[in-house]
């Protein structure tokens, strides 16, 4: 029997709705976008252009502004290595964030080896960053600003509309890594005033290996230059055919959570408050890592003081959780997100990352509360035990 999932930052399952729309496009409707002298590459461009009508509609975008990509690591290096070969005329200092996901701080740190220079902010306790510390790194020479919409471990929802007032009034760019925050919390890159922003399907219930980048085309208009040439598909920045069947499903997962997210977003906090409350009640040594009132509805991270992380994630067999990132989950070193917000190394060593989604239900939050509560309840008992 597989253990009861709660990892739902590190992927998703396909939406049923959205499989429906996308098992066609393998079979029957299999055209090839870019043939344009007959009906089945006809049929696939509709396919394609009205999934980037729906992607952009849950960002407030325009279709033309979406590039589709292979996910969201993609996207992050199409937009910050394309920004910093676009606005070259104006400088090559980098800005970006202690917490941020490793595809964008590996990505900055990679220019940097390149003669870019990147400022590294860090966060507050809470996860977040502080505006004044913005301020004060922007120069003139500053080209983009990248921080991600919301930390994909501790859940962290950034002042995108903020930060994006401050950038834009100093000329820079912003990029947001948005894979975890697209389809759980509201984005409008015209109200935050962002310049490029990433997403993938697969963190809201869509397939994996389909993202797309937003890339603004006005106010003002952003050209960035391709990184892989070929057909010169996707208006030139990203050549190679399309995933017909994957832009499918990322369209109809976008359009879904635009429609629902407001009902979701209630139901999956209040499953969340429930999980902590319990918790709480059961373990007097939890602690809770970043904030709760700028947070994602489906996010808990937490900690437990005095008891061995790895020996946790074992006795919880029968829950499906992680101690953070998925892409960095074979690592056993301190996360450099609890890192950035000043958690010890004891705390973090006995940390564990939920995520709720779509398919969870209250009898699984209170069987969940029930496990973690009696294994930490015995490892601390054995803890004291006389060695």
């Amino acid at each position: 029997m597989k253990p009861l999932y709660l990892d739902y930052h590190a992927t998703t399952p396909v939406d049923p709705r959205v499989l429906e729309q996308m098992l066609p496009f393998f079979t029957e409707r299999f055209g090839n976008p870019h043939s344009k002298q007959h009906a089945w590459g006809w049929e696939g461009r509709d396919a394609v252009e009205n999934a980037r009508s729906q992607v952009a509609s849950l960002i407030n975008a325009s279709a033309g502004e979406i590039v589709f990509t292979s996910g969201a690591t993609e996207s992050n290096n199409l937009a910050i290595r394309g920004a910093v070969a676009a606005r070259r005329e104006r400088g090559r200092h980098v800005i970006t964030v202690a917490t941020e996901h490793k595809s964008v701080l590996d990505t900055c740190l990679a220019l940097g080896r390149d003669g870019c220079d990147v400022t590294v902010l860090p966060v507050q306790p809470s996860g977040l960053l502080d505006l004044d510390d913005l301020r004060r790194a922007l120069r003139p020479d500053t080209v983009l600003v990248s921080v991600m919409a919301a930390n994909n471990e501790i859940g962290t929802v950034q002042p995108l509309a903020g930060i994006g007032a401050i950038v834009r009034e100093h000329g820079a760019l912003l990029h947001t890594d948005a894979a975890q925050g697209a389809g759980k919390v509201p984005i409008d890159v015209a109200a935050m005033r962002v310049d490029l922003l990433s997403l993938t399907g697969h963190k809201f219930y869509g397939p994996k290996g389909c993202g797309a980048l937003y890339i603004r085309k006005s106010k003002p208009r952003l050209v960035i230059p391709p990184q892989q040439l070929g057909g010169g598909q996707e208006n030139g920045i990203r050549s190679g055919t399309l995933n017909v069947p994957g832009i499918v499903g990322l369209g109809a997962a976008a359009e879904f959570c635009r429609v629902e997210m407001a009902e979701e977003a209630a139901r999956l906090g209040s499953l969340r408050d429930r999980l902590l409350d319990g918790l709480r009640a059961r373990v007097p040594a939890l602690r809770v890592n970043g904030t709760l009132e700028h947070r994602l509805p489906h996010n808990l991270h937490v900690s437990f003081e005095g008891i061995e992380g790895e020996a946790l994630l074992m006795a919880l067999g029968d829950l499906a959780v992680s101690t953070g990132s998925a892409c960095a989950s074979g690592s056993q070193a301190l996360s450099h997100v609890l890192a950035a917000i000043g958690a010890t190394s004891d705390r973090a060593a006995a940390s564990i990352r939920f995520g709720i989604g779509r398919t969870t239900t209250v009898s699984d939050i209170d069987f969940a509360i029930e496990r973690v509560s009696a294994v930490v309840t015995a490892l601390l008992a054995a803890s004291l035990l006389p060695r």
